[in-house]
This record gives C-alpha cells, structure tokens and sequence, in this order.
C-alpha cells in the first residue's frame, strides 16, 4: 500500500488520522516539535524538551499480555505483571478513537545491527520529538524505496496525552507500556519519558533473541585497536555509557546489545547518556554531544533569553538524559558490530561502601553476581526513587528480562567458557562509609581501573582474596593509591565497616534463594560466606 497522507496505518486500526509524517528527518522534526512548543532549540543546536512529571521510567506500570504464546515463557514471580488480553482489547479500542483526527509520525527502523538477528520496527508517535527519540536510538533505513514498501516486525504506538482507566484496564495508574507479544504491539501511554519507547523493545528483544540461541545484556560495548572487545554490565547511573565512551578506544553501543556465535552487537543506533553534572573534562565526547544539533536533551534547564543549558541543575530531577545518534561521537565502530569479548566487567553503586573499587571474580563469582545484579537504584532514573537505594537486579536489568534469569546465566555461562573471557567486578559507588556518609570514588581512578584491566597490566598484580566475598581484590594498581583499593582502610570507624560488610553478604544470600531451584549448583559456590 502507497504511503499517502491518509493511508498506510489501517493495519493497526488507525483511521480518520488528521495526517500522518511518514520518516521525517531530523531537521523536519525539529521544525515540527518547536511549531507544536513541544521544545527550544538551545545554543549550538540541541533540542531541550520537558517530560513533565514523569521524568523516569514506570516500573510498576509496564506489563506483558497474558497469551497462550508467551504464558508459559515469562518469568512472573520476577518484574514482569501480566494483563489480560481483554484489558488489553479495551484499552487498544479507546487508544484507537483517541487518535481519529490526530496527527501523527512515523519512523520506521532497526533493533540489532546484526542482520541476521535484528527486527523490523515501526514507531507511531504523538510527539514529534519522541519521533526524534525513536530516529536517534533505533538503526535508521536511509533507503526510500526499501521504507515505501517497510512492514514492521514489532509496532510502538506511543501517546503520552492518552490515559488508562485503572478500575476498567486493570492497570495500576494511568500510565501503561503494555507489550503484546501475540499482536506484536507495544502500548504506551500517560507518560513524555521517551526511555519507555527503547526499553520495550529492548524487553522484546529480550524474549526474542534467546530464541536464536543470542544472549541480550543489558551492557555498552567498547573495542580497542587490537580488536579486543569488552563488556560493561549496569543499571542506569553505574557508568555503562560514560566508562565506555573511552577516547582511546571506539564504542560498539552504550547500553544493549546482543552476543551471537559470530560475537557482539548493538542493538541500538544511539546513545542515552545521563548528563547531570557532566564534565567537559571528565567525559570531554559525551559533552560535546549535549552541544550538537540532533540531540535531545531531557529536562535539562535552560535559560530563556540567552539559550543557554545548564547540565549542574537538578531541580527538574536527577536523571537529565541526552539522547544522541553513535554518530556524534568520534570514536565509533561503524557496523556497531564486534568479535567476542575478552573481558566482562560488572559494574555496581555500592551504597553501603563497602566494597571495593574493583575485583576478580572466578567463573562461579562471575554467574553468581550476574544473577544477583547487585547495586543501587540513583535517584531520578525510576519515578519515586529520590535517593540512591539498594537492590538486586538480575542480570543487571530485571525489568526489561523476559524468561527467568536461568535463561540468560546459562547463555553467558556458556559463553564465557566458550571464549575464555575474564569477569571483573568494579564498584563505581561508595568509599568510606554508606550513603550520606562515603563519598563516590573518583572517575579517574575508575577509568585507570578500566584501562589497566583492558591493557592487561591486572592480570599479573597480587591479590588478596576477601575474607567474606571471596574475590580477588589487587593489592596495587596502575595510578591508583593502595589505600583506595583497600575499602576498609577508608572508614573510621573500622568495627562499623565490618559488621557492614557482614549485613551486605547476608542480603546477597537472601536474595539468591528464590532462584537456587532453578539455577545449577555450581553457581551457588560463588556465594558469599556468611560470618557471625
């Protein structure tokens, strides 16, 4: 079918559309998003939007629908709630009419640089500058004959404006990201935070790629001149975007990607970089992309007369995001394609402050902790998290996992034996003292952490095993002070560290019981000793 004016969206019930903006481009969205005060333009070119009040992700409003497909696949005791696919029905229709005589945009794109496992998604928008957001973060189709004739694979009808009605859609509140595994359509509505839009696909990326024997992580991905791949798995705030984004080596993706029998790749085209106190010194490529025309920043304040961002003000929220294509950065592998990594590093916000700057972890330390996804929750990146707090996220990102955790330790299991590939774990969080107390370690002793491991100069250093955990902590590294790597010499009340340190295992061991029936023994040899 043409993609006229008026047609091309019946397929998903969309009709007596007012207009429909078929793929527009960068420069047009930006016309259409200031003629609708969607946003500014501020100096030097980005485009400063506003989410109102949801200025995180809806954990708790994200939902799978119940079908005979998927039912048995999905991991319900974990984060995922279910919907009914008569809630669902109700809710499509009313979605549907809310639409007649709208106007809407369409960007139709890639998830998985990887031919052979990406899928053909079409991204249906409200807002202009969620159009922009679905063009910066998704692989774009530059062909027009190839978009003409485009059928998606996976649909994203995404309208802020439209909301549920709890007591009729069983949902929890009026917003809803409802995937259909069935229809192959996500929902989203009641909501301006544009991250809903990439984490549901990267949610049904996650039931999709273990099907073809891939492992989906929620990790960046960097490569250095010899070829040498590495992995950095987090949750938001850890510095996933910001130690991969190294300036002598070149960014495969920041935040999802897929591992294959043929090695990584992005499932994404873009970056979306925390940018709250950014420093042009510390993260010199990342802030110079908050400089640049075509890219989004969310609920950074500005200043009205002269245009000018602010990235130190908070007062909107902590979790101020940029959202850019890989193609603002320098340093960039073109295909967002690599081979297997080398090595594989957990990162973690320890809030308690006791662990350390970094650790070697042995295979069965390496699947425990990527089970347990230990770390915190920043402030701002969920709605209602007003300061760091701890949690255990399996595989580094529960929310956005289909199957059980199981699913995905067994694949990187696998794959780490396969390829020989050595497990870190560093500790980007706290240093003397829990939150309100420690301070954070400093950036660069983080990235010449990063660079003596990826260099190799840690492999031959001396450890010392902990006492508790079990992992080897270096005894020195390169251009970082001894008493850094050594947490416990950082507190002053050394008794206070101890019995800390002590409570922070116990936690490890809880958490993992609801997973020890269904994971392989030899994971729970990585466990913690738990000491009176």
């Amino acid at each position: 079918m043409s993609k006229t004016e008026f047609s091309g969206l019946e397929e998903h019930g969309l009709v007596n559309l007012a207009r429909i903006h078929w793929n527009l481009t960068t420069p047009q969205l930006y016309e259409e998003a200031v003629k609708r005060r969607e946003g500014l333009i501020a100096h030097l070119g980005p485009l400063v939007v506003r989410t109102g009040h949801h200025t995180g992700r809806s954990p708790n409003d994200k939902f799978i629908v119940d079908t005979d497909d998927v039912s048995k696949d999905v991991y319900w005791k974990g984060d995922n709630k279910a919907i009914s696919e008569e809630n669902f029905e109700r809710l499509y229709h009313r979605l549907q009419a809310y639409l007649q005589n709208k106007e809407v945009y369409v960007q139709e794109c890639y998830a998985g640089a990887d031919e052979k496992h990406r899928i053909k998604v079409r991204v249906i928008t409200e807002y202009a500058w969620h159009n922009l957001f679905a063009r910066n973060m998704f692989l774009r189709e530059f062909d027009l004959n190839i978009l003409e004739s485009f059928t998606p694979d996976f649909t994203i009808i995404d309208v802020p404006r439209f909301h549920a009605i709890p007591e009729i859609d069983g949902t929890n509140s009026e917003t809803f990201i409802i995937i259909n595994f069935k229809k192959r359509l996500v929902l989203i509505g009641g909501t301006s935070y544009a991250g809903e839009i990439k984490k549901s696909i990267f949610t049904v990326m996650n039931y999709l790629l273990p099907k073809e024997n891939v492992l989906s992580m929620h990790c960046s991905a960097n490569v250095g001149s010899s070829d040498d791949v590495a992995l950095f798995f987090g949750l938001s705030g850890t510095g996933k975007t910001t130690l991969s984004t190294d300036p002598n080596r070149y960014l495969i993706g920041d935040d999802e990607h897929g591992w294959s029998d043929e090695g990584v790749f992005n499932i994404e085209g873009g970056c979306y970089a925390k940018v709250i106190r950014l420093s042009k010194e510390a993260e010199p490529d990342i802030y110079e992309c908050t400089r640049k025309f075509g890219t989004i920043l969310e609920n950074v304040t500005l200043d009205s007369r002269t245009r000018r961002v602010n990235l130190d003000d908070d007062s909107l929220t902590e979790n101020t995001r940029a959202s850019y294509p890989l193609s603002h950065l320098p340093r960039v592998v073109k295909n967002s394609r690599g081979g297997h990594p080398k090595n594989i590093i957990f990162l973690t916000y320890d809030a308690f402050g006791v662990l350390p700057p970094v650790a070697k972890l042995t295979f069965n330390q390496a699947m425990y902790h990527f089970i347990s996804g230990y770390t915190a929750k920043v402030a701002g990146t969920e709605r209602g998290v007003k300061e760091p707090k701890t949690t255990f996220s399996a595989c580094f990102g529960a929310p956005f996992m289909v199957y059980h955790p199981a699913v995905y330790a067994k694949l990187l299991g696998e794959k780490v034996k396969k390829y020989n590939v050595d497990c870190w774990l560093i500790n980007t969080g706290l240093t003397g003292g829990p939150y309100g107390v420690g301070t954070r370690f400093k950036i660069q002793h983080t990235r010449n952490i990063v660079n003596s491991i990826l260099d190799g100069k840690l492999k031959n250093v001396d450890f010392v095993e902990d006492d508790i955990f079990g992992f080897l902590v270096p005894k020195n590294a390169p251009d970082v002070p001894e008493d850094v790597l050594n947490p416990r010499l950082a507190w002053s009340d050394k008794n206070a560290y101890d019995e800390t340190k002590k409570r922070l295992a116990r936690e490890f061991v809880e958490n993992i019981k609801k997973f020890e029936d269904d994971i392989d023994e030899e994971i729970l040899k990585g466990a913690p000793k738990l000491v009176d």
